[in-house]
């Protein structure tokens, strides 16, 4: 790329002095002839005007040396009316040039003749011919003037070619140098590493460039980021429905009498929760960005009360559920449904007693509570990661609460409850008020 700019900026430079020095160059052959052309008629005026006094007396006529150092190599020569050298410099015998002054018809006669340019002028007497003056200057002078300015135009041409190989050096390195480095990050965020940043080069162009690979290469380690917490945590969740089917094995092998097709069901049930809860972190992984259903509240608190019941059985605990008004919800089941099975699994594991849970209007939102009767937490928070266990499974439930715009809090520290607000589907908070009855489920 540097090499091609060169010789684009070398080939422009080129192309615009051969276009600019081409007429020129015939402007200054057309200038040098006319100076010269101009320069022969005042040396030939000049002289006519010194010699017409002896020309007109019949004496023999002196020619003046030239007056102007430009003049000095020009010819200047008299005639008689007949064409014969009387004085100054030229043939001896005057040519058709000065035969056609002679005659007295013009007043200026001019042209070549051999290798000179001559220009003859009459000297009158009243009206008769008394001479001819002429003024002569050879052609390789006026070639040779003209040959140095063309030279002197070449050169130009040259260190102005030569001035934009060196500028076009100069920018392109600096239009270069940001590319490559730009090329560089690049590289580097291929290679995986997400801190690469491109240097600024003050190039408003090259700079945005810049700026959106950096925004792609933050974008791109956020989004390896969160896939990575989000797949440990997930594995923890995992780990919930693995444990409840391991209980209903192992206590199916304690029980080797009873019959054996409860526990498979219960497994079966099992192994169906654990491929749901599969299925809603994969959904939830990746990044959604269409219009939320409303949420089934019914047909998600039914698989709430089956999932706790299969958690909390085996302890010899119970789950009771609770509508208190709940308001509408556009928000992933999915992602309620992790929510809820985390809370469930802290209350289980780190709980006693029975476990409540209310879905209930607060204000706007819809509110799930999920409490226990396990000891104060007091000044604990739960969604660390602390010796307690419960920080990973909180802080996933925290995560996807707030990918649906919702908030996941320790609302009460004893009991223990924890409340999950998600905001309502209409503008505003609004909604109807017309009653609705409370219900529980046993």
């Amino acid at each position: 790329m540097r090499r091609r700019i060169i010789s684009l900026t070398v080939l422009a430079a080129l192309v615009a002095t051969v276009l600019f020095a081409l007429p020129l160059g015939i402007a200054v052959m057309k200038y040098y002839h006319d100076d010269a052309t101009t320069g022969l008629e005042r040396a030939a005026d000049a002289a006519a005007l010194a010699v017409s006094h002896e020309l007109s007396a019949g004496l023999t006529p002196e020619v003046p040396p030239p007056a102007d150092e430009d003049e000095a190599e020009t010819e200047v020569g008299v005639y008689s009316p007949e064409g014969r050298l009387l004085a100054g410099h030229g043939p001896a015998a005057g040519g058709p040039i000065e035969r056609q002054a002679a005659s007295a018809t013009v007043d200026v006669v001019t042209g070549t003749e051999g290798d000179d340019l001559v220009l003859a002028v009459p000297v009158l007497s009243g009206s008769r011919v008394t001479g001819v003056v002429r003024a002569a200057l050879p052609e390789s002078t006026l070639t040779l003037r003209i040959a140095l300015t063309w030279h002197g135009m070449a050169g130009l041409g040259i260190v102005a070619i030569g001035a934009s190989w060196l500028m076009a050096r100069r920018f392109t390195t600096r239009l270069v140098r940001p590319l490559e480095e730009l090329a560089a990050a690049a590289g580097q965020l291929g290679a995986g590493d997400f801190t690469a940043r491109s240097p600024r080069a003050g190039i408003a162009e090259i700079d945005r460039v810049g700026e959106a690979l950096d925004a792609t290469a933050a974008r791109i380690a956020e989004t390896l980021e969160r896939e990575r917490a989000f797949s440990a945590e997930a594995s923890h969740q995992l780990r919930t429905p693995l444990t409840g089917l391991r209980l209903q094995l192992e206590a199916a092998l304690e029980t080797p009498d009873a019959d054996p097709r409860a526990a498979i069901r219960a497994g079966i049930a099992s192994a169906d929760r654990l491929e749901r809860t599969i299925e809603d972190l994969l959904a939830l992984g990746r990044e959604r960005r269409a219009p939320r259903a409303e949420l089934a509240l019914d047909a998600l608190l039914e698989e709430v009360r089956q999932a706790g019941e299969a958690l909390l059985a085996p302890h010899g605990r119970t789950l009771r559920i609770t509508r208190q008004d709940p308001p509408p919800a556009r928000v992933a089941a999915a992602a309620v449904r992790q929510v809820l099975g985390v809370l469930l699994d802290n209350a289980a594991t780190h709980g006693r007693g029975t476990v409540t849970l209310v879905a209930r209007d607060a204000g706007g939102a819809l509110a799930i509570d999920v409490a226990d009767e396990g000891p104060d937490l007091g000044e604990t928070d739960p969604f660390a990661t602390a010796a307690a266990g419960h920080g990973i499974g909180l802080r996933l439930a925290r995560s996807l609460a707030e990918a649906e715009g919702g908030r996941l809090r320790l609302s009460r520290p004893d009991p223990p409850t924890f409340t999950l607000l998600l905001p309502t589907d209409e503008p505003g908070g609004e909604r109807n008020d017309s009653p609705r009855s409370t219900r529980s489920v046993q």
